[in-house]
Protein backbone atom coordinates (compact mmCIF):
# COMPACT_ATOMS: atom_id res chain seq x y z
CA UNK A 1 0.00 0.00 0.00
CA UNK A 2 1.43 3.39 -0.96
CA UNK A 3 1.52 6.30 1.45
CA UNK A 4 -1.31 7.99 -0.48
CA UNK A 5 -3.60 4.93 -0.33
CA UNK A 6 -6.33 5.04 2.30
CA UNK A 7 -6.31 2.19 4.83
CA UNK A 8 -8.38 -0.86 3.98
CA UNK A 9 -11.86 -0.93 5.45
CA UNK A 10 -13.04 -3.86 7.56
CA UNK A 11 -15.55 -5.82 5.49
CA UNK A 12 -19.03 -6.45 6.83
CA UNK A 13 -20.09 -10.11 6.66
CA UNK A 14 -23.14 -10.92 4.55
CA UNK A 15 -25.36 -13.92 4.08
CA UNK A 16 -27.93 -14.61 1.38
CA UNK A 17 -31.57 -15.21 2.33
CA UNK A 18 -34.33 -16.62 0.08
CA UNK A 19 -36.25 -13.96 -1.83
CA UNK A 20 -40.05 -13.98 -1.54
CA UNK A 21 -40.39 -14.08 -5.35
CA UNK A 22 -38.16 -14.16 -8.42
CA UNK A 23 -35.97 -11.02 -8.45
CA UNK A 24 -36.32 -9.04 -11.68
CA UNK A 25 -34.48 -5.87 -10.60
CA UNK A 26 -30.85 -4.90 -11.20
CA UNK A 27 -29.77 -5.64 -7.61
CA UNK A 28 -27.19 -7.86 -5.94
CA UNK A 29 -28.46 -11.42 -5.66
CA UNK A 30 -27.45 -15.05 -5.86
CA UNK A 31 -29.32 -17.60 -7.96
CA UNK A 32 -32.39 -17.17 -10.09
CA UNK A 33 -31.85 -15.80 -13.59
CA UNK A 34 -29.76 -12.80 -14.65
CA UNK A 35 -31.40 -9.42 -15.05
CA UNK A 36 -29.63 -8.34 -18.24
CA UNK A 37 -28.96 -4.62 -18.69
CA UNK A 38 -28.00 -5.15 -22.35
CA UNK A 39 -28.50 -8.10 -24.68
CA UNK A 40 -28.01 -11.54 -23.05
CA UNK A 41 -24.42 -12.87 -23.03
CA UNK A 42 -24.52 -16.33 -21.47
CA UNK A 43 -20.98 -17.76 -21.15
CA UNK A 44 -20.17 -21.26 -22.39
CA UNK A 45 -17.81 -23.82 -20.87
CA UNK A 46 -14.58 -23.99 -22.83
CA UNK A 47 -14.44 -27.76 -22.35
CA UNK A 48 -18.03 -28.75 -23.18
CA UNK A 49 -19.45 -25.76 -25.08
CA UNK A 50 -22.52 -25.91 -22.80
CA UNK A 51 -23.89 -22.92 -20.85
CA UNK A 52 -22.20 -22.26 -17.51
CA UNK A 53 -24.23 -22.11 -14.30
CA UNK A 54 -25.38 -18.66 -13.15
CA UNK A 55 -24.15 -17.97 -9.61
CA UNK A 56 -25.32 -14.39 -9.16
CA UNK A 57 -25.19 -10.72 -10.07
CA UNK A 58 -23.59 -7.88 -8.13
CA UNK A 59 -24.06 -4.13 -8.38
CA UNK A 60 -21.20 -1.87 -9.41
CA UNK A 61 -20.85 1.87 -9.10
CA UNK A 62 -22.90 3.79 -11.66
CA UNK A 63 -25.67 1.19 -11.92
CA UNK A 64 -23.71 -1.50 -13.75
CA UNK A 65 -23.91 -5.21 -12.89
CA UNK A 66 -21.30 -7.93 -12.73
CA UNK A 67 -22.72 -11.35 -13.70
CA UNK A 68 -20.94 -14.38 -12.24
CA UNK A 69 -21.00 -17.80 -13.93
CA UNK A 70 -19.12 -21.05 -13.39
CA UNK A 71 -19.20 -24.47 -15.00
CA UNK A 72 -21.29 -26.47 -12.55
CA UNK A 73 -20.24 -30.07 -13.20
CA UNK A 74 -17.01 -30.00 -11.19
CA UNK A 75 -14.93 -29.40 -14.30
CA UNK A 76 -11.27 -28.90 -13.53
CA UNK A 77 -10.14 -25.33 -14.09
CA UNK A 78 -13.06 -23.47 -12.53
CA UNK A 79 -10.52 -21.98 -10.09
CA UNK A 80 -8.52 -20.39 -12.94
CA UNK A 81 -9.50 -16.74 -13.65
CA UNK A 82 -8.74 -17.18 -17.36
CA UNK A 83 -9.36 -20.92 -17.80
CA UNK A 84 -12.67 -20.61 -19.66
CA UNK A 85 -14.68 -22.43 -16.98
CA UNK A 86 -15.90 -19.34 -15.12
CA UNK A 87 -16.79 -15.81 -16.19
CA UNK A 88 -17.58 -12.46 -14.61
CA UNK A 89 -19.22 -10.26 -17.27
CA UNK A 90 -20.05 -6.57 -16.85
CA UNK A 91 -23.02 -4.68 -18.31
CA UNK A 92 -23.59 -2.10 -19.63
CA UNK A 93 -20.53 -1.29 -21.70
CA UNK A 94 -18.37 -4.17 -20.57
CA UNK A 95 -16.06 -6.15 -22.80
CA UNK A 96 -16.00 -9.94 -23.11
CA UNK A 97 -12.51 -11.33 -22.43
CA UNK A 98 -10.95 -13.37 -25.23
CA UNK A 99 -11.02 -16.59 -23.19
CA UNK A 100 -14.84 -16.46 -22.83
CA UNK A 101 -17.38 -17.50 -25.48
CA UNK A 102 -20.98 -16.40 -25.07
CA UNK A 103 -24.40 -17.17 -26.50
CA UNK A 104 -27.32 -14.74 -26.84
CA UNK A 105 -29.39 -16.70 -24.32
CA UNK A 106 -31.47 -14.91 -21.67
CA UNK A 107 -32.02 -17.84 -19.25
CA UNK A 108 -30.12 -20.98 -18.41
CA UNK A 109 -28.71 -23.20 -15.66
CA UNK A 110 -28.65 -21.65 -12.20
CA UNK A 111 -27.40 -22.67 -8.75
CA UNK A 112 -30.87 -22.26 -7.25
CA UNK A 113 -33.67 -19.87 -6.43
CA UNK A 114 -33.11 -16.14 -5.91
CA UNK A 115 -31.39 -15.10 -2.67
CA UNK A 116 -30.79 -11.53 -1.50
CA UNK A 117 -27.95 -10.26 0.72
CA UNK A 118 -28.39 -9.20 4.32
CA UNK A 119 -25.97 -8.55 7.20
CA UNK A 120 -24.75 -11.85 8.62
CA UNK A 121 -24.45 -10.75 12.22
CA UNK A 122 -22.44 -12.78 14.72
CA UNK A 123 -22.66 -15.97 12.66
CA UNK A 124 -20.85 -14.38 9.72
CA UNK A 125 -17.33 -14.44 11.10
CA UNK A 126 -14.78 -17.05 12.09
CA UNK A 127 -13.76 -17.53 15.77
CA UNK A 128 -11.20 -14.73 15.36
CA UNK A 129 -13.89 -12.31 14.20
CA UNK A 130 -12.87 -12.26 10.51
CA UNK A 131 -15.48 -12.14 7.77
CA UNK A 132 -14.99 -14.59 4.88
CA UNK A 133 -18.07 -13.63 2.85
CA UNK A 134 -18.66 -9.98 2.04
CA UNK A 135 -19.33 -7.46 -0.70
CA UNK A 136 -16.41 -5.45 -2.05
CA UNK A 137 -16.11 -1.76 -2.68
CA UNK A 138 -13.69 1.13 -2.16
CA UNK A 139 -11.10 0.22 0.45
CA UNK A 140 -12.32 -3.39 0.83
CA UNK A 141 -9.50 -5.90 0.35
CA UNK A 142 -9.90 -9.67 -0.13
CA UNK A 143 -9.11 -12.01 2.74
CA UNK A 144 -6.99 -14.61 0.98
CA UNK A 145 -7.31 -18.23 2.02
CA UNK A 146 -3.95 -19.04 0.41
CA UNK A 147 -1.44 -16.60 -1.10
CA UNK A 148 -2.50 -13.36 -2.80
CA UNK A 149 -3.72 -13.82 -6.39
CA UNK A 150 -5.13 -10.51 -7.65
CA UNK A 151 -5.84 -10.64 -11.40
CA UNK A 152 -3.87 -7.44 -12.01
CA UNK A 153 -2.80 -4.11 -10.58
CA UNK A 154 -5.60 -1.98 -9.16
CA UNK A 155 -8.34 -4.56 -9.78
CA UNK A 156 -11.16 -4.04 -7.27
CA UNK A 157 -12.84 -6.77 -5.23
CA UNK A 158 -16.53 -7.07 -6.16
CA UNK A 159 -17.50 -9.90 -3.83
CA UNK A 160 -15.90 -12.65 -1.75
CA UNK A 161 -17.96 -15.84 -1.38
CA UNK A 162 -17.44 -18.55 1.24
CA UNK A 163 -18.64 -21.94 -0.04
CA UNK A 164 -19.53 -22.97 3.52
CA UNK A 165 -21.85 -19.96 3.98
CA UNK A 166 -23.66 -20.06 0.63
CA UNK A 167 -27.32 -21.17 0.51
CA UNK A 168 -26.60 -23.88 -2.07
CA UNK A 169 -23.64 -26.11 -2.86
CA UNK A 170 -20.90 -24.77 -5.11
CA UNK A 171 -17.64 -26.47 -5.95
CA UNK A 172 -14.87 -24.18 -4.74
CA UNK A 173 -12.85 -27.23 -3.66
CA UNK A 174 -12.39 -28.19 0.00
CA UNK A 175 -13.81 -25.37 2.17
CA UNK A 176 -13.15 -22.95 -0.69
CA UNK A 177 -13.54 -19.22 -1.03
CA UNK A 178 -14.34 -17.43 -4.31
CA UNK A 179 -13.07 -13.99 -5.31
CA UNK A 180 -14.65 -11.79 -8.01
CA UNK A 181 -12.82 -8.68 -9.24
CA UNK A 182 -13.42 -5.89 -11.74
CA UNK A 183 -10.76 -4.16 -13.81
CA UNK A 184 -9.66 -0.60 -12.97
CA UNK A 185 -12.02 0.75 -15.66
CA UNK A 186 -14.83 -1.62 -14.48
CA UNK A 187 -15.26 -3.01 -18.03
CA UNK A 188 -14.01 -6.58 -17.38
CA UNK A 189 -14.21 -9.07 -14.56
CA UNK A 190 -12.26 -12.05 -13.29
CA UNK A 191 -13.17 -14.81 -10.84
CA UNK A 192 -11.03 -17.36 -9.04
CA UNK A 193 -11.29 -19.57 -6.00
CA UNK A 194 -8.90 -20.98 -3.42
CA UNK A 195 -9.38 -23.92 -1.08
CA UNK A 196 -7.75 -25.50 1.97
Amino acid sequence: MSESSPPASEPLPVEFAPAAAPVREAVTKLGGQPVWLEGPQWPLSRRTGEPMQFLGQFTLEGGALGYLFMTGDGTDGTYDPEGGENALLVQPGGSIPGFVSVRAQAEGPTVGADHLPRPAGKGGTDPDGHAWQFLGGPGIEPRWLQGEEPPGDDWRLLVQLDSGRLPFPVNFGDSGVGYAFTSPDAKEGRFLWQCM
